[in-house]
């Protein structure tokens, strides 16, 4: 009976641990995927190709804790007229004639804990390039999470950019 109780909380001890590391695993996998969205936009062409800055689209980043994501009037603004003939074009401007809002799927905020105050504004004001936290998007078609946004990753951009590290400064 011993010989099998050993057993059992060997397999149970392990199993325990090879579970763990699978669950962490997957949740990293998932971190790193780039969610599905309403219509395929690509902001290799947007940011990169075009040329547009991120505040032509995110244009409450400057102003706000969040940096929003635009309204279909906004994208149409230049699709009435441009990429008409294209698949995705058409499902946005499916969007419009309805007069439906598109319902993104956001990328970032879901990874901020609630607790944790974030200021775009704050950001966007001391001159923070959009980059250092949302990586290279000019080179994305599709955004994915790139940096952490751990606790640790951020206190260490405020070190070397002489930014406030006081808790009070991100714990609210």
């Amino acid at each position: 009976m011993k010989k099998y109780l050993g057993i059992v909380l060997a397999v149970g001890f392990f199993g325990f641990f090879a579970l763990l590391y699978v669950a962490l695993g997957t949740d990293f996998y998932r971190k790193k995927q780039a969610p599905d969205q309403p219509i395929a936009f690509s902001h290799k062409i947007h940011a990169g190709k075009v040329g547009l800055q991120c505040l032509f689209c995110h244009e409450t980043a400057d102003k706000s804790t969040f940096a929003g994501v635009p309204a279909v009037e906004k994208c149409m603004s230049c699709h009435k007229n441009v990429a008409t003939d294209r698949p995705e074009i058409q499902k946005l401007a499916g969007f419009w004639n309805r007069g439906e809002p598109m319902e993104w799927n956001r990328v970032y905020r879901i990874r901020v804990r609630k607790y944790v105050y974030f200021s775009h504004e704050r950001h966007i004001k001391a001159e923070v390039d959009c980059a250092s936290c949302h990586g290279e998007v000019k080179y994305m078609d599709k955004i994915r999470q790139v940096r952490s946004l751990e606790m640790g990753w951020c206190v260490s951009c405020h070190r070397e950019k002489k930014a406030p590290t006081d808790c009070l400064t991100c714990h609210k």
